[in-house]
C-alpha cells in the first residue's frame, strides 16, 4: 500500500515518463492491494476489488510492474538493483518499500501445518482450506490483525480462542479500563480470550497436524488450527546486505526525509525507522512517508517527523479508537472518565493542564470519534466541559456544538485539514463527497473519517446555498421513498439490476451495509406488486445477500451467539393447548420463557441448527413466525374488550386479532407496534403506538405516529367515531404511505413531524385522497394480504433454505460449543454476562 501510493504522489508531482523511468519491483503475484480491509475478503469482498492499482495507471505514467520478481540484492556502488529472476537494473533513486513480514514465536510446532500467518491473501486462502477441516481455530495475538482473525475464523463456523501476552487486549491502543469492556464483549460474541499468557508449545499429532496449544500459564488449548498475529518486524534484510544502517531493534535507518546513509537510496513505510526512532505500522505514517520521498525526488520539499497513531475500527463487531495521548503519559494530564459495564461502552479522554484535549479511548460507541480525533491533534482548547463529551445524550449531557479549527487534520491518513475540505468545496468547486475525495484523498484511507468529511462537505456546500442531496448513500443518489417509486413503477426484482440502472457509476455495484438492507426490504414489502413468478421470501436468490443478521435465520440473534423464537399470538389470545405447546418446546429444547410487553411469549437460547425443530412443532400446532426479527409489525396488543370487561364497549380483541392477522410479515423501514382498547381507560396503552385504536360508543378512535422507549410520543387522533369499514382502510393507507414515503429506519413519529404539513397533510392524503394515490395504496395493501405466507412453514418446506440452519457448515449436527448457559432463577441465561450499573468517574479540572 506505502509503494503504491508513493507511485501515485509522485506522478502526481510530475515523476513520470518521459522524465522518468519507473520500475516497480513486487514479491506478490498481484498489484499492491487494501490490506487494511483485508478480513472483508472472508464476507466476499474479491481480490480485484481489494486491488489499489488500476488498469491504466501503469501505462499512463510509465511504470513498469514487476509481479512475482522482487529485489534480491543492492549494488551501491554501481547503483543496480539484481532481482529475483537474474536481472539486474540500474537506478539513480532507490525508494524501498519492503513492509514488514509476521513474527512467528520460535516455539515448538510452530511451523506445522495446521500454523497460518494473517498477511497477504494467499494467508487467507490457506487459511480458509484449512477451516472447512478444522473445528476450533487459536489467535496467537489480541492486538488489532489478531483480533481481526479471530472475528474471521469465528464467522467459518470455528470455536475461536484468542491467546496475548500483553495483560489486556489491544494493550498499545487502550487502557487497562477499555480493555476489560473489549474482553467482556468479545466474550460475549463466543470467543474465548486468555490475556497474560503466551504460547510455549503448538502441540502435534504423528502425522505432524496441529492438536492443540500449552500456554505460559499452563492451561492447554484444544485446537486444530493456530493462526500467529503477534506482531511483525520490518524486512530491512535488504539494506543490511547492502551496509545500510539499521535500529538496534529492526528497521532501515532514514533522517526527516526518509533518506537512507546513502544518498540515492530512500526507505518508506513499515521497513523504515523514523527519524524519531519509531518503526511505524500503521498505513496513515506510511502514506506520509511516501508522501515526503515523492517531493524529494521532485524537487519539492518534503520531510516526515511523526504521524497520528489513531485507530477506530470494528472488531468482532465492536466499535473500539483510540487517538492522541491515550495513556495520559503528558505531565500533569488528567483524565475524565465514563463506564457502563451494563451497555458494554467506555471512555475515556485526556485533558491537558490548559483545559485541550490530548487523546482519549472509546469503547463500544465511538460515535464522537470524528470531532475528538482532530480535537486533539489540533492543540485548540476545548470550548465545552469535557464531562459533556462522554456522557451520553440519554442522561442529559448531549456534546454541544463544537467547532474545528481549519487547521484541524480530519483524514490523518493522507494529512487532509479541515481548511483543504472547505477549500475544495469553496475555492475548486467539489459539489459532493466523492468530488472531495478525488480532488484531497480524504476518506480513500482507512475510511474512519467519512462521517466528519460527509458533515463537513454538506456544511459548507450548505453555507454557500447549495441544496444538498438526500441520496441514501454513496451508491444512490436517491431517497428511500424514490427507490421505493422506480421499484415499483419499472418492476425491478433485483438489487443487481437496480444499482446497475440507478446508482451511482463511480462507486461500483456492491453495495453497502446501509442500502442492501434497505433494497432487501423494498423488494420483500413490494413483491407481491412485482409479478408472476417473483418469490417475497427473504431467504430466496439474491434476497438473502441483502438482510440483517436477524433475518438472514429468521430468529433474533441473542448475546451469546444464541437465538430466540418468538411465534406469533395475535391479540395476545392463545388457547390452554397452545400454552402446552409452547411450554414443552422450552422444556425439551432446554430454552429460557419470558412474557413480553406485547404479550407474547418469548423463548430463548436456540442455537442456529434447532431453529427448524423448534419451528416444526410450533408450526404443527398452528402457530407461525412473529417476525420479532424483521423490520415490520411486531404485535397488536390488546385489553379483553367488552367480552369480558365491564367498561369495554367493542370487542377490542377480535379487532387486535383482525389488524395483527392483516398485517403480519409487512415489510417496513422501522418494525410497527400497534394496539386496541376497548374503552377510553386505555389499557392496552394504543396512544404509545405507530398505530393505535381506542373503541367509542359510536365506533373507533384512530391514532398514529406514537411511539415508546427513548423518545416517547404520545400517537395523533386521525379518525373519531370510525366505522369497522372506514377504520380498516385508513389503516391500509397510512401503512402503505409510511412504507412508501418513509426514510431508512425511520419510525412512524419522525416521519410525522418530518413531513410537511404533519398530520393535516396526513389526513388529506389518505382520507381525502388528495393526491389521488389511494386506490395504488389500496391495491398493494390488497396484494399484501392475499399473498402473505409464513416464512417459517415456507422455510421448513424448502430443503435449500433449510441448509443454512447448521451451526458449522463443514460439520452439519455439530452443535456450537461456544454457546454457554448458567442457572438463574429455576431457567437459564448466557454464561459470562455481567449486569452492573452505569459508573461515571470525573477528575476535572476544577
Amino acid at each position: 500500500m506505502v509503494g503504491q501510493r508513493f507511485l501515485e504522489a509522485f506522478a502526481e508531482r510530475g515523476g513520470h515518463a518521459p522524465a522518468w523511468h519507473i520500475t516497480a519491483l513486487a514479491e506478490e503475484p498481484r498489484p499492491a492491494y487494501d490490506r487494511v480491509h483485508l478480513t472483508s475478503w472472508f464476507s466476499g469482498t474479491s481480490a480485484d476489488e481489494l486491488s489499489m492499482w488500476e488498469p491504466e495507471f501503469g501505462e499512463k505514467h510509465g511504470i513498469d510492474l514487476r509481479l512475482g520478481d522482487p529485489a534480491e540484492a543492492i549494488d551501491r556502488p554501481s547503483r543496480t538493483v539484481r532481482t529475483r529472476s537474474g536481472e539486474v537494473l540500474p537506478y539513480d533513486a532507490l525508494v524501498l518499500a519492503t513492509g514488514s513480514y509476521p513474527f512467528v514465536p520460535p516455539v515448538p510446532g510452530h511451523d506445522a501445518p495446521g500454523c497460518f500467518v494473517y498477511r497477504t491473501i494467499e494467508d487467507l486462502e490457506a487459511i480458509r482450506a484449512a477451516a472447512d477441516h478444522a473445528r476450533v481455530g487459536a489467535v496467537v495475538g489480541g492486538g488489532l490483525l489478531g483480533l481481526e482473525a479471530a472475528g474471521a475464523l469465528r464467522a467459518m463456523g470455528l470455536e475461536t480462542h484468542v491467546v496475548e501476552f500483553a495483560p489486556r487486549l489491544m494493550a498499545l491502543q487502550v487502557d487497562d479500563g477499555g480493555g476489560a469492556v473489549l474482553r467482556e464483549k468479545i466474550q460475549e460474541l463466543g470467543v474465548t480470550v486468555h490475556t497474560g499468557a503466551g504460547t510455549q508449545t503448538v502441540e502435534t499429532a504423528a502425522d505432524g497436524t496441529v492438536t492443540g496449544m500449552v500456554l505460559s500459564n499452563g492451561a492447554t488449548v484444544d485446537t486444530d488450527l493456530v493462526v500467529f498475529s503477534a506482531g511483525v518486524r520490518p524486512r530491512d534484510q535488504l539494506a543490511r546486505d547492502a551496509g545500510l544502517p539499521v535500529g538496534e531493534r529492526g528497521g532501515i535507518t532514514v533522517d526527516a526525509a526518509c533518506r537512507t546513509e546513502d544518498p540515492a537510496i530512500w526507505a518508506i513505510g513499515e521497513c523504515a525507522l523514523a527519524v524519531d526512532g519509531r518503526v511505524y505500522g500503521l498505513v496513515a505514517p506510511g502514506y506520509a512517508m511516501a508522501e515526503a520521498v515523492a517531493g524529494q525526488l521532485t524537487s519539492q520539499k518534503g520531510e516526515f517527523t511523526g504521524a497520528d497513531l489513531s485507530t477506530k475500527l470494528k472488531l468482532l463487531g465492536v466499535d473500539v479508537a483510540s487517538f492522541g495521548d491515550a495513556h495520559g503519559a503528558t505531565p500533569d494530564s488528567l483524565e475524565v472518565l465514563y463506564a457502563n459495564s451494563r451497555e458494554g461502552v467506555y471512555k475515556k479522554l485526556v485533558i491537558g493542564a490548559d483545559g485541550a484535549l490530548l487523546g482519549g479511548v472509546l469503547v463500544g460507541d465511538t460515535d464522537s470519534y470524528d470531532l475528538l480525533r482532530p480535537l486533539a491533534l489540533s492543540g485548540a482548547p476545548l470550548t465545552a466541559p469535557p464531562e459533556q463529551l462522554v456522557l451520553p445524550a440519554s442522561i442529559g449531557a448531549a456534546p454541544g456544538p463544537i467547532a474545528l479549527p481549519d487547521e484541524a487534520v480530519v483524514c490523518s491518513c493522507h494529512n487532509v485539514t479541515k481548511g483543504a475540505i472547505r477549500s475544495a468545496v469553496a475555492d475548486t468547486g467539489c459539489a459532493d463527497v466523492p468530488a472531495v475525495k478525488k480532488c484531497t484523498r480524504a476518506g480513500t484511507g482507512c475510511g474512519s473519517c467519512v462521517k466528519l468529511l460527509t458533515t463537513l462537505v454538506n456544511d459548507e456546500l450548505a453555507s454557500q446555498g447549495v441544496e444538498l442531496s438526500r441520496g441514501l448513500c454513496a451508491h444512490f443518489d436517491l431517497t428511500r421513498a424514490e427507490i421505493y417509486e422506480i421499484v415499483r413503477v419499472k418492476g425491478i426484482t433485483t438489487f443487481a439490476r437496480l444499482i446497475d440502472e440507478h446508482g451511482t457509476p463511480e462507486t461500483g455495484s456492491e453495495g453497502c451495509e446501509i442500502c442492501k438492507p434497505v433494497v432487501g426490504s423494498v423488494l420483500a414489502s413490494l413483491s407481491p406488486a412485482l409479478g408472476d413468478g417473483v418469490s417475497g421470501h427473504i431467504l430466496d436468490g439474491e434476497q438473502a445477500a441483502l438482510q440483517d443478521t436477524n433475518d438472514h435465520f429468521l430468529a433474533n440473534l441473542q448475546r451469546n451467539g444464541s437465538y430466540s423464537v418468538v411465534p406469533r399470538i395475535p391479540g395476545g389470545e392463545v388457547t390452554p393447548d397452545g400454552l402446552i405447546t409452547i411450554g414443552e418446546i422450552a422444556r425439551d429444547f432446554g430454552l429460557y420463557t419470558k412474557i413480553t410487553g406485547g404479550q407474547r411469549i418469548d423463548m430463548f437460547g436456540a442455537s442456529v441448527d434447532q431453529l427448524p425443530l423448534i419451528w416444526r412443532r410450533l408450526v404443527d400446532a398452528g402457530f407461525e413466525s412473529g417476525h420479532a426479527y424483521g423490520k415490520s409489525l411486531r404485535t397488536v396488543k390488546s385489553c379483553v374488550g367488552q367480552t369480558w370487561c365491564r367498561y369495554g364497549v367493542q370487542d377490542s380483541v377480535a379487532l387486535a386479532i383482525e389488524l395483527e392477522l392483516r398485517y403480519r410479515g409487512l415489510r417496513a423501514p422501522h418494525k410497527l407496534k400497534s394496539a386496541v382498547s376497548g374503552c377510553a381507560r386505555e389499557c392496552a396503552e394504543a396512544q404509545s403506538k405507530d398505530f393505535g385504536v381506542i373503541a367509542t360508543s359510536s365506533g373507533w378512535n384512530l391514532y398514529v405516529g406514537g411511539n415508546g422507549g427513548m423518545t416517547p410520543r404520545h400517537a395523533d387522533l386521525l379518525l373519531t367515531d370510525a366505522d369497522y369499514d372506514t377504520l380498516l382502510r385508513t389503516i391500509d393507507r397510512f401503512l402503505m404511505f409510511y412504507i412508501r414515503t418513509a426514510d431508512r429506519l425511520e419510525r412512524t413519529a419522525p416521519w410525522i413531524e418530518r413531513m410537511e404539513g404533519g398530520l393535516d397533510h396526513l389526513r388529506a392524503v389518505i382520507v381525502d385522497d388528495s393526491l389521488g394515490i389511494c386506490a395504488d395504496l389500496d391495491d398493494l395493501m390488497g396484494r399484501h394480504v392475499t399473498s402473505y405466507e409464513d416464512e417459517w412453514r415456507a422455510t421448513l418446506d424448502d430443503p435449500a433454505r433449510l441448509a443454512r440452519f447448521v451451526s458449522f457448515v463443514n460439520a452439519p449436527g455439530t452443535p456450537d460449543p461456544t454457546i454457554r448457559f448458567v442457572p438463574e432463577r429455576e431457567q437459564i441465561r448466557p454464561a459470562d454476562t455481567f449486569v452492573a450499573g452505569a459508573t461515571l468517574e470525573v477528575r476535572s479540572l476544577v
